[in-house]
């Protein structure tokens, strides 16, 4: 099971749409909060997040820093419209691996060629 994190409703819902089109299953959340508390539930359940890097309440940083703490062993993919590059990511939680980045905004397409080289 995937878990996508955004908090724009839309992009949350297109992307479990997508990638619910590819086989996979999908839980999305529209609050990092809700989605935290629901993967300390069942963090064996889930292969991969997808997270937005800018939310309100909790960043995508601290998010995945909670989730990695839980399963330090789960695919990530930071998803962001800002420009981010990997020695900017480390420098900011250098202890935290990440399997992949999305610049927003991204095709469906580029997604999937994401997902298909970390699965």
């Amino acid at each position: 099971m995937l878990l996508v994190v955004d908090d724009d409703c839309d992009i949350a819902s297109l992307i479990k749409m997508d990638i619910e089109n590819m086989g996979f299953s999908v839980s999305s959340f529209t609050d990092p909060m809700l989605a935290l508390e629901e993967f300390r539930k069942k963090p064996s359940d889930y292969e991969l997040v997808i997270s937005d890097v800018r939310m309100p309440n909790m960043n995508g940083y601290e998010f995945v820093k909670q989730v990695k703490k839980i399963n330090p062993k789960i695919n990530v993919i930071l998803m962001t419209a800002f420009e981010i590059e990997d020695k900017e990511f480390h420098s900011i939680l250098p202890s935290i691996k990440i399997d992949g980045f999305l610049q927003k905004p991204f095709s469906m397409s580029k997604l999937n060629d994401v997902l298909k080289e970390i699965m």
